[in-house]
């Protein structure tokens, strides 16, 4: 390393190029680095969400959940499987080993589902939707009408939207929520249809067989080619109501059946559908745009080049709208990195003072100075190279390293200092001052990598947060090293004074000066208070070698003894303005009764004061919050409230509001899934039958609650409450007698019950779906047992079937296969973890042998899991440290024993840490 030294003094005018080229394009990479508040991490995980609408939970379980269950456990890689079942909704949740790219995983999944669709249910309808930081949006926008009907923008917006925002770069997808869709109703008329012979089916069949343009073929003729083709699509509901249908019932012609059209024998309207979700801001309906960017995408750049386009939005929307932002995570990210870049200049103000106030020489403090900002330049490039982004891992590397790139330029101005103190010539002190510290820096900057390096390579989410932050470091340190080996040496010769020699004095007389100047530079240094503090003490432990031992023994028995009373914790909360609220109503409970109960929190919130925006969302399926834990159809209140307001005073402050309402049902602010964390200790009891699990819960449920301290006084379990059915029995005895098959009651009794698809037609270019219904929809359970099963209703359903009312689970839950369920612990604001943990782990030791037959208990999951396995992963990386940083210095020593005795300090850091 020293060599470095010699060709830097020998191109100085080179090395000055090199800084500056340096700094040039260190400026350009700062410029060119994404922000964004945490490293782009992919979660190997995903879910495939099916809709199957009017299933029963136990009709999910068995014919979707199951048979895509099955299909996904084969897939290499796949670690967890689990499933939920809720009334038309199945969502099948699978993690993969940590590595396996998000691409991967859709792919993976996306094979095994097609797989399997064949075998699906007609009607169901399943998509895979992928986790991962990248599903969370950059910022989502409220649109609302100021006459209060958003019928019309709705109509606009899914055109104008996507095309105007997706212009921004970085925007991977614009999608639109709250917007009710059209469809093209059919009621029929049943007497109509018996008298003509023309079922349901024969509508279906009329769909299938026109509305079709094929190509017939070619002709040829004097001006050249011309293409045939036959048929006409059908693309309004006229032409649908003329549709021809083939009756059952001879014409006049021999043969032949009478010829009707759908317009005879049902009334076909273009409706909206029904609402199946609501979405509201600040209590007034609107709409929802949700902004997300790709993975290279720039969080603070998209915000910003989407803000102008708002207003550009509005008046191609008609001008009478409002658009607000309900969630933009661009000034949180600003606003984080203003303030770590804040500290990182006060650190290197206070670097630059103190390192004036020991070298008291501002010439000496200027040279060391200009190693820090160089240093951290070549980091900003490293961190392009690497494609990694100004985020609150790279930036605190950053801040922390500050401190550190300075020492090695400090060891080696202040070895030159003392070299020309002596009397030395320039160049000679320089090399000389660089040839005795060289080794020495070089080692205790390589063992300082050595300690954050392997954090780069450990495995899981440990290893995504940390590995930019530990890149980070070490590129800045090894900077640091580069840059006091080169550039600090050629700074010195330019800026640093050489004591007065009088040019005539001969080579003795220079040797004698050089003595004396020597001798009177090292007693000067006897003299320093430094040395006169520290000799004392060094002189005094030496002496007393055992009680030194002694004391240092008791201080690790203190220091270690400290541990219980450190709280532990997976990821603290970030401070982010932003909340999530779940409300959860009883079962059964309509959707205008959630948004009854939706609109009581709403109330609360907004009188708080305290808030910017209040997003509510009730009902909904297939989108990434039920894919990753919420449930379907319930209802989620997101809140923004202002940068002045304290979070955890905010959130205290409306759960007692929230609390003291009963009639609000059960609200609670959403605690952790940081990263993918639950953010609750999960205790899980799986099971052959649902008898087994539910006796198995309801001992862990007693078991734990009200007896763990630290922790929400509600133990939530997952095991679902039960909601009255109405339960069709069906004797395939008596159906056959009368020529009808179980599948043919069912269907009956589905077409009786609600609006069936079956087809599409292309409507202003939009594929719109066809729903056909009864005239009379059963509205009580006599009416239900009087469905008509034959064309005038001489066979009713209670003939041959039992009707009765029965109480079934809401939602059925399996993991790996076996029946699940889950109790969740929720610790209180800033408890700590460990002693929760430990807490909750004796009680489950307790129950191992009182657990009933056909049930396992799962190891304690949840955040404890999560902090469980990333300690150990940072555990590994730290006995791979300390294995390494012995290595160097093995390497600088050439010893096996002299590096053991540096290797006593390493328990005493934790004395200062604890």
């Amino acid at each position: 390393m020293f060599s470095l030294s010699k060709i830097s003094l020998a191109n100085r005018s080179v090395v000055a190029l090199l800084t500056s080229i340096l700094a040039v394009f260190g400026f350009i990479s700062v410029g060119s680095l994404k922000q964004e508040l945490f490293p782009s991490l992919e979660f190997p995980q995903a879910a495939i969400v099916t809709t199957y609408p009017g299933a029963s939970p136990d009709v999910m379980d068995t014919q979707v959940s199951r048979l895509i269950e099955s299909s996904v456990e084969s897939i290499d890689g796949v670690t967890t499987t689990s499933s939920t079942s809720q009334s038309s909704l199945s969502t099948v949740r699978v993690t993969f080993d940590f590595g396996i790219t998000a691409a991967k995983v859709t792919d993976s999944l996306n094979a095994a589902l097609d797989s399997v669709k064949a075998n699906l249910p007609t009607g169901a309808n399943a998509r895979v939707i992928s986790g991962g930081l990248g599903t969370i949006p950059v910022m989502v926008l409220s649109v609302a009408s100021n006459t209060g009907d958003n019928t019309e923008i709705a109509k606009l917006l899914p055109d104008i939207a996507p095309t105007l925002f997706k212009k921004v770069p970085g925007v991977k997808d614009v999608q639109i929520g709250g917007i009710r869709e059209y469809r093209v109703n059919m009621k029929l008329n049943a007497q109509a249809m018996a008298a003509n012979g023309v079922t349901a089916q024969s509508i279906t069949n009329a769909l299938r067989t026109n509305g079709f343009v094929l190509p017939a073929g070619t002709l040829q003729d004097n001006e050249g080619q011309i293409t045939v083709q036959v048929g006409t699509p059908v693309e309004s509901v006229e032409t649908l109501k003329k549709l021809p249908i083939t009756s059952a019932i001879p014409s006049a012609m021999p043969g032949l059946g009478r010829v009707l059209t759908i317009g005879d024998i049902a009334s076909v309207s273009y409706e909206l559908a029904p609402i199946a979700s609501i979405s509201r801001v600040d209590g007034k309906p609107s709409l929802a745009i949700s902004i997300t960017k790709t993975q290279e995408g720039n969080t603070v750049s998209i915000s910003n080049g989407i803000k102008p386009l708002e207003e550009e939005l509005a008046t191609k929307l008609g001008g009478d709208v409002t658009i607000k932002e309900t969630f933009n995570q661009a000034p949180f990210v600003e606003k984080s990195i203003a303030d770590l870049v804040k500290e990182g200049l006060l650190g290197l103000t206070f670097a630059i003072l103190i390192i004036l106030v020991f070298l008291r020489s501002w010439r000496s403090t200027l040279v060391t100075a200009i190693s820090i900002p160089t240093s951290l330049l070549v980091a900003f490039i490293g961190l392009a190279g690497f494609g990694y982004s100004l985020n609150l891992f790279t930036l605190s590397a950053l801040t922390i390293a500050i401190g550190r790139v300075v020492d090695d330029s400090i060891v080696v101005i202040e070895n030159i200092n003392r070299h020309l103190a002596y009397g030395e010539k320039k160049i000679e002190a320089i090399l000389n001052s660089v040839k005795e510290v060289a080794g020495a820096i070089t080692a205790a900057t390589l063992t300082t990598v050595a300690v954050f390096l392997p954090i780069a390579v450990v495995d899981g989410l440990v290893g995504q947060l940390f590995r930019p932050f530990a890149l980070t470091f070490a590129l800045a340190l090894v900077a640091s090293l580069f840059v006091s080996l080169t550039i600090v040496p050629v700074i010195a010769y330019w800026f640093l004074k050489t004591p007065v020699v009088d040019g005539d004095m001969t080579e003795a007389q220079a040797k004698k000066f050089a003595a004396k100047a020597r001798a009177e530079e090292e007693e000067h240094e006897r003299k320093s208070w430094l040395q006169r503090g520290y000799i004392p003490v060094l002189t005094a432990t030496q002496k007393r070698p055992v009680i030194t031992l002694v004391a240092s023994a008791l201080v690790l028995v203190f220091t270690f003894g400290l541990v219980p009373f450190i709280k532990t914790n997976f990821i603290g909360s970030s401070g982010s303005t932003t909340f999530s609220i779940n409300q959860s109503v009883p079962p059964g409970a309509s959707l205008q009764d959630k948004a009854e109960a939706a609109e009581g929190v709403e109330k609360l919130l907004l009188d708080s004061g305290d808030t910017v925006a209040v997003t509510t969302t009730i009902g909904g399926t297939a989108d990434s919050r039920v894919a990753f834990g919420q449930s379907a159809g319930g209802i989620q209140i997101q809140v923004s409230t202002k940068e002045t307001v304290n979070g955890d005073a905010f959130q205290a402050k409306m759960q007692k509001l929230f609390d003291a309402d009963p009639t609000l049902g059960k609200v609670s602010f959403q605690t952790g899934q940081s990263f993918g964390s639950s953010g609750t200790v999960d205790v899980t009891v799986t099971a052959k039958t649902d008898e087994q699990l539910r006796e198995g819960i309801k001992l862990v449920q007693d078991a734990l609650e009200g007896k763990i301290d630290n922790v929400s006084p509600d133990v939530v379990t997952t095991l679902s409450e039960k909601q009255r059915t109405l339960k069709v029995t069906v004797d395939r005895v008596a159906a056959t007698r009368l020529g009808l098959s179980e599948i043919a009651v069912s269907t009956l009794v589905a077409n009786a019950m609600s609006p069936q698809s079956i087809g599409s037609i292309n409507i202003d270019n939009k594929e719109t779906d066809i729903y056909i219904k009864s005239e009379n929809v059963p509205e009580t359970i006599e009416e239900v047992k009087n469905i008509p099963l034959s064309p005038f209703g001489q066979v009713r359903l209670s003939s041959v079937a039992k009707v009765e009312l029965v109480s079934v689970p809401t939602r059925i839950t399996t993991q790996d296969g076996d029946r699940a369920a889950t109790v969740s612990l929720t610790p209180n604001k800033d408890a700590s973890l460990g002693p929760i943990t430990m807490q909750v782990a004796e009680k489950v030791a307790e129950l191992q042998d009182k657990m009933p037959a056909g049930t396992t208990l799962l190891p304690i999951g949840g955040v404890s899991a999560d902090q469980a396995e990333s300690f150990g992963q940072l555990l590994l990386a730290l006995l791979a440290a300390i294995a390494i940083v012995y290595l160097i210095m093995v390497a600088t020593f050439r010893s096996l024993a002299q590096p053991l005795v540096l290797l006593v300090s390493i328990p005493f850091a934790a004395t200062g840490a604890f």
